[in-house]
């Protein structure tokens, strides 16, 4: 629904060039040791699971998955925008790392320790950290943590306790935070610097920007396919009644149907009513309050 952007006005908070970025295991690496504060020997990407290294895959993976030498299993998001329930998406994403591990026959007495880690362009506390760490704990007694072995990880861009979290974090942050203007300008890191130049290379990658023209067209017809849905179906009822006044209720209907299935999609995604309101309005071009009487 937002208005569609050129490979070349991308940052590394567009998801399309962050999974991009993050498909080299050095970026992902360090991204990791910058989010968890240890040191990582290596990791390794499951490439697969995320739609900018296959775009044939068949349902929008954003997020990148990837395991390190002690087979801890990490899935990494980038959240440019405020969206509902992220703990829950967190819990999500650590059940579905364990399906695929015991799936694969893992014993769940040998599940390995699992991070998520959200990178956002927004406090989702409100308490001005960059880093939150979540952590299952005993509510009687706070000292005694659960070991079930899952972390989350929230980063935080609006961050102000400079004195709590590594400068080398800081940098990152206000990296991610960056608009395009001023995302090619010198950070003073050399772990940016390396960003920056896996950035360029991705814009000027001909493989890439055919990746991302078909992740764009993938996400066009995926909602195009959702607008059809509705208006096939308000068409049936219009010439079912067979008067015109049958077809405008059955165009309308129809409409309307279009508009809840992208709303219900939109929501799977974990999108917030506010969000959904501004790109009804956008895309419709309709008044606040007729956008809001679709979410009811």
């Amino acid at each position: 629904m937002n208005q569609k952007r050129t490979l070349q006005e991308l940052t590394i908070k567009d998801n399309f060039m962050f999974g991009a970025v993050m498909l080299k295991p050095e970026n992902c690496k360090g991204i990791l040791e910058l989010a968890l504060g240890i040191e990582i020997e290596r990791v390794e990407i499951t490439k697969e699971k995320t739609i900018v290294y296959n775009p044939e895959y068949k349902g929008v993976r954003l997020d990148i998955y990837a395991k390190d030498e002690n087979n801890t299993h990490y899935n990494v998001e980038m959240q440019a925008l405020r969206k509902q329930a992220l703990e829950k998406r967190a819990r999500y994403y650590h059940d579905q790392m364990d399906m695929e591990l015991l799936l694969s026959g893992t014993s769940y007495r040998e599940l390995p320790d699992t991070y998520v880690v959200f990178i956002c362009d927004f406090d989702p506390y409100g308490m001005k950290k960059y880093r939150y760490t979540r952590e299952v704990v005993c509510k009687e007694v706070s000292e005694l943590e659960m070991e079930d072995g899952t972390h989350t990880i929230f980063l935080s861009t609006k961050g102000t306790n400079d004195d709590e979290v590594p400068p080398e974090l800081i940098r990152f942050l206000e990296f991610v935070a960056a608009p395009l203007s001023d995302s090619e300008r010198d950070f003073q890191d050399e772990f940016v610097r390396k960003l920056q130049s896996s950035i360029r290379e991705v814009k000027t990658s001909r493989e890439m920007g055919a990746r991302y023209m078909t992740f764009e067209e993938y996400l066009k017809e995926e909602r195009e396919e959702a607008r059809e849905e509705g208006r096939a179906e308000g068409r049936a009822e219009g010439r079912a009644e067979g008067r015109a006044e049958g077809r405008a209720e059955g165009r309308a209907e129809g409409r309307a149907e279009t508009i809840k299935v992208l709303i219900k999609t939109a929501r799977k995604y974990y999108v917030s009513d506010d969000e959904i309101v501004e790109q009804l309005m956008s895309e419709l071009s309709i008044t606040e309050e007729e956008a809001k009487g679709y979410l009811s």
